[in-house]
């Protein structure tokens, strides 16, 4: 068994509201992570995120990110990691909503490698993930990054690489507020809205460079991107703690 005092709980008091007081269940890390975010009108979005979700703005838009990464350390709290199970490159789309006050993630896609990953997310988070096959390199300082989702279109490659020393981004940017997020909104399996808590340290981001070769990621919801260079931050890693989901008042959110 492992130690069940997490390394992110070293510091605390970058999060906007406090942690639930309840333990955390699960426990991961994020390595090698690009953050890419273009403007979206939100009332592009809206079609995309329930009712009750409202979808935030920074400076009048909204945005919406493609973030490709690897996982490590997937695991229930205190359990030792399991070869082949809890490492595995992931791909993320997702934009910018609040409920009652805290802003979070919803994700329009997740795509992973590890069928047992797709099925645990989708059982325990209620998240939608999909099966595809994918591959994630480092040359160098350049992370070399392909995926492929399975009986879809949805495909994604890139080489990119950090730029310069990491940092803290600073409240009121547009990085804090794309990137300094602790929790994440699904729907249950009855349509009830759910948040998940999540904690790590502020990100050490870093500035970017990317040649994205290809971007079909939002083929399936039927949405194209602005012509305009995305926005790029990179991070080497954060590891991060997970709480079970609370149902949320739709009323009040």
């Amino acid at each position: 068994m492992l130690p069940v005092v997490h390394s992110s709980l070293s510091r605390t008091d970058h999060r906007p509201w406090p942690m639930p007081a309840r333990r955390w269940t699960w426990r991961q890390s994020w390595i090698d992570l690009l953050f890419i975010h273009w403007p979206v009108p939100t009332e592009v979005l809206r079609p995309l995120v329930p009712e009750a979700l409202t979808i935030q703005e920074f400076d009048g838009t909204s945005w919406i990110g493609v973030v490709p990464f690897r996982m490590a350390g997937v695991m229930r709290r205190a359990w030792p990691d399991i070869p082949g199970v809890s490492a595995f490159p992931e791909l993320n789309v997702r934009l910018y909503v609040e409920a009652n006050g805290k802003p979070g993630v919803w994700f329009l896609s997740l795509d992973a490698t590890n069928s047992l990953a797709v099925w645990a997310a989708r059982r325990f988070f209620h998240l939608p993930y999909h099966r595809a096959d994918m591959s994630l390199v480092r040359r160098g300082e350049d992370i070399v990054y392909n995926s492929k989702r399975r009986g879809g279109s949805a495909q994604f490659s890139a080489t990119y690489r950090p730029v310069g020393e990491p940092y803290e981004a600073s409240p009121g940017t547009l990085e804090h507020w794309l990137t300094e997020r602790y929790c994440l909104y699904a729907l249950s399996p009855v349509g009830k809205l759910l948040r998940n808590d999540v904690h790590h340290m502020p990100w050490p981001l870093q500035q970017a460079e990317a040649s994205i070769e290809q971007n079909t990621m939002l083929d399936p919801v039927e949405l194209a991107l602005p012509e305009t260079a995305p926005v790029l931050h990179f991070a080497r890693q954060v590891d991060v703690i997970v709480w079970d989901a609370d149902e949320i008042d739709e009323k009040s959110a």
